[in-house]
């Protein structure tokens, strides 16, 4: 697969893991079926050896290509925005292939939540939390993380986005078997069963523990209680601009290679 995992935390204060992406190409092919409309089908692929995704249309490649395209290359952040939350979307898949994950939105800068997960209990197929995810590419991690997501979860936890958040667990839910939604819906309103988890583009000056420690300071004070309610994910990219750029025009190669062979 073209992401690994290392153990990363901070005490009691939050614990995730840093991501390394050891092939490029592997994951712009998943990216390419995602922009196209396969998301479904990779999920099936990162879980099931030798699952085979149906053909590519031709239809699907003109919108594929506007995801995968930034419209003014000066200001890709859209772009890349975008392909971070496949991203994301892959590791989380990979992380806990059993949970019910929330497939990528299909339009840059999306108004709604980055991610969201639901972690079900195996044997009563009950709900034991809703994590609500903030996935950021990003040149300026601490900035990020301190004007913005905390904002973000502070309003969370006080309720302030209740109603989108049981609107889109409720459809999550529903592609489940065996969920009583109704029940499920209801314990997502406690603010205890909410977990929350931060993805987020790093460089230099965070790649090592004190960095980190010093990127996701604060955490625990705008996230109270046990340290699983505070997850945080770290992808150093030493050039994240010119990474991204290269990551697109491979994925938007594969995803024509694999309309034309299918024409």
């Amino acid at each position: 697969m073209p992401i690994t995992f290392s153990v990363i935390g901070s005490k009691d204060d939050w614990a995730g893991s840093s991501w390394t992406i050891t092939n490029d190409n592997e994951l712009a092919e998943l990216v390419a079926k995602v922009a196209l409309g396969q998301s479904r089908y990779v999920r099936r692929v990162l879980k099931e050896t030798g699952f085979a995704v149906p053909d590519a249309k031709e239809t699907e490649l003109a919108g594929a290509l506007k995801l995968l395209t930034s419209t003014d290359p000066k200001q890709p952040w859209h772009r890349d925005g975008w392909m971070f939350q496949v991203i994301s979307w892959i590791a989380a898949n990979l992380q806990d292939p059993n949970g019910l994950i929330a497939h990528p939105h299909m339009i840059h800068a999306h108004k709604g939540f980055d991610g969201i997960h639901v972690k079900l209990d195996p044997k009563t197929k009950e709900v034991t939390c809703v994590v609500i995810c903030e996935e950021k590419a990003t040149d300026n991690a601490r900035k990020m993380v301190r004007d913005r997501i905390w904002k973000e979860f502070e309003g969370m936890q006080k309720g302030e986005r209740d109603n989108e958040l049981a609107a889109e667990v409720t459809r999550l839910l529903e592609t489940a078997k065996d969920i009583d939604v109704d029940s499920a819906v209801e314990t997502i309103v406690w603010k205890s069963a909410r977990y929350y988890r931060i993805s987020i583009t790093i460089g230099d000056e965070h790649n090592y523990a004190g960095g980190r420690q010093k990127l996701f300071d604060g955490y625990s004070v705008v996230v109270n209680g046990e340290v699983t309610r505070r997850r945080g994910e770290v992808l150093y990219l030493k050039n994240l601009r010119a990474w991204m750029a290269a990551l697109a025009d491979c994925a938007a190669k594969k995803a024509k290679a694999m309309v034309a062979a299918h024409v």
